[in-house]
């Protein structure tokens, strides 16, 4: 069984990394995106415990209460968190598991597993990323200042990964992501308990 690898995935609003994540897991062997907990509503389409796993605010609150969240965090009125236990079970079954989550949730899983691997996506210019904002074609002016500004105070936060991905070009993008996630699987610590015993016999004279 592989040495499972605890992935974290960040970016700003508008750098690609919800599609970039969808078509790795298209395309991806032995790795899973864990499935928040959430508080707020669920929407047409969204399947229980597939998109989110959607529960009350006292629920949610007694989850905090019992530790039960690796991170977790207040957007506007919903509450959004990573189940401890989910993540932990995973990893134990050889599943390399990726959390799509912000910086300050990056934070927090760092002081569980200090030995998780941090990419940051980030868009190629400010040009590019007023127009994914505005592509929409929904918000008003104010409004896409705002996620400018939001986009902005989180770019500067890459600093504290390990990898940063430019998604300029899509397809290269994707093939960066890959090689990371490869790369890992071919540490020296990943390939010892892989590869254990093929490497016992062949010291063996």
């Amino acid at each position: 069984m592989n040495r499972s690898i605890l992935f974290i995935l960040s970016a700003p609003s508008g750098a690609g990394k919800t599609s970039l994540l969808h078509a790795l897991m298209n395309d991806a062997e032995g790795v899973a995106v864990s499935v928040s907990h959430t508080t707020r509503k669920q929407r047409p389409g969204e399947v229980d415990g597939q998109h989110y796993h959607f529960v009350s605010v006292e629920e949610f609150q007694r989850m905090i209460a019992d530790d039960a969240f690796i991170e977790h965090a207040q957007v506007f009125d919903n509450f959004y968190g990573t189940s401890k236990e989910a993540v932990r079970q995973q990893l134990d079954s050889g599943t390399d598991v990726i959390l799509e989550i912000d910086w300050q949730g990056a934070r927090q899983v760092r002081r569980l597993f200090p030995e998780a691997v941090s990419v940051f996506i980030v868009p190629p210019s400010v040009d590019a990323l007023r127009e994914r904002l505005s592509s929409r074609g929904q918000d008003s002016d104010e409004v896409i200042a705002g996620r400018m500004a939001q986009a902005t105070s989180k770019i500067s936060q890459y600093r504290e990964y390990d990898f940063i991905i430019v998604n300029d070009d899509f397809e290269q993008a994707q093939v960066d992501l890959k090689a990371i996630i490869r790369s890992q699987r071919l540490t020296r610590a990943s390939q010892i308990h892989a590869q254990n015993d093929m490497l016992n016999d062949l010291l063996a004279d």
